[in-house]
C-alpha cells in the first residue's frame, strides 16, 4: 500500500492523463488533471460531451486506470492495485448510479436493492434489515413488491439510489441520474441526493449537464477537451 503523507480529501485526482488509441491515432481524453473530493459534500463535474468527464469518473471510481498520474481514495492510491482489490473496493466504499438505473429486470424493488449485499455475504436478516430501512429513506416502502416495468423513471432511480446506499459507502458516484427524468422528479432525485450528504455524510460525486444539479453542488469542476477549465464552490 502508497501512503499519501496527508490527507486532506476524499479521494484526490494528481496530474491524470488517459490517452486511448482509435484507428492508431492518440486520444488524449484527460491532459494532467488535478482536482479534490471533500468528504460528506456534492461534487459536480461537468462540461460537453467529449470533455473528459465521464473517463474522469471512472478513473475516480477504478473502474479504468490512467495513462499517467495517481488516484488515491484516502491514504491508498488505488491505481496501484490489483483488479481483485478493486473490486473489494468498490463493493466495501463505492455507491454506483447510472442514468439509465441499472435495476435487475427479473428482480423486484427489495431484491434490486439488496444485490450489494448479497455480494458482501451480508447475513439475511441483516440484508433485509438494511433494505427495508434503504426503502423507507427514499420512500418507496410500499413500492417494495414491484419490478422495475411496474415502476416509474423517478421511481426507478430512488431505487438505484436506495441500492448505491444500502452498503453504507463512503462515496457515491453517479452519471447523470437527472438525465432521462422531467423537472419535478429531478428535483426530488436531487434532493435525495443532497440528503445523502447531510444527513449520512456521504460524499457524492456527479457527472452532469443539469443546471439545477450545478447550482446544488457544493463545489463544480468544469473539463473542457481534458483539462481542467474551471473550478468553483457555491457554499
Amino acid at each position: 500500500m502508497i501512503v499519501h503523507e496527508q490527507i486532506k480529501a476524499m479521494m484526490r485526482a494528481e496530474n491524470l492523463t488517459r490517452t486511448y488509441k482509435r484507428e492508431q491515432v492518440d486520444v488524449h481524453a484527460l491532459k494532467g488533471v488535478t482536482l479534490d473530493i471533500a468528504p460528506a459534500e456534492m461534487t459536480a463535474i461537468i462540461g460537453r460531451s467529449g470533455s473528459g468527464k465521464t473517463t474522469m469518473m471512472n478513473l475516480l471510481a477504478g473502474l479504468d486506470r490512467p495513462t499517467s498520474g495517481e488516484v488515491w481514495f484516502k491514504d491508498q492510491a488505488i491505481n496501484h492495485l490489483s483488479e481483485p482489490e478493486l473490486l473489494r473496493l468498490r463493493q466495501e466504499h463505492f455507491g454506483f448510479v447510472f442514468q439509465t438505473f441499472g435495476l435487475l429486470p427479473l428482480l423486484n424493488a427489495a431484491e434490486n436493492i439488496g444485490v450489494p449485499l448479497r455480494m458482501r455475504r451480508m447475513a439475511r436478516t441483516e440484508r433485509e434489515q438494511r433494505v427495508m430501512d434503504a426503502l423507507d429513506w427514499v420512500g418507496l416502502t410500499k413500492r417494495a413488491k414491484h419490478r422495475p416495468y411496474e415502476l416509474s423513471g423517478g421511481e426507478q432511480q430512488r431505487v438505484a439510489i436506495a441500492r448505491a446506499l444500502v452498503a453504507q459507502p463512503d462515496v457515491i458516484f453517479a452519471d447523470e441520474p437527472t438525465g432521462q427524468l422531467d423537472t419535478a422528479t429531478r428535483d426530488k432525485i436531487i434532493n435525495l441526493l443532497r440528503r445523502s450528504v447531510i444527513e449520512r455524510k456521504v460524499t457524492v460525486v456527479i457527472v452532469t449537464h443539469d443546471p439545477q444539479v450545478m447550482r446544488e453542488a457544493d463545489r463544480v469542476y468544469e473539463l473542457r477537451d481534458g483539462a481542467l477549465l474551471d473550478q468553483r464552490r457555491n457554499r
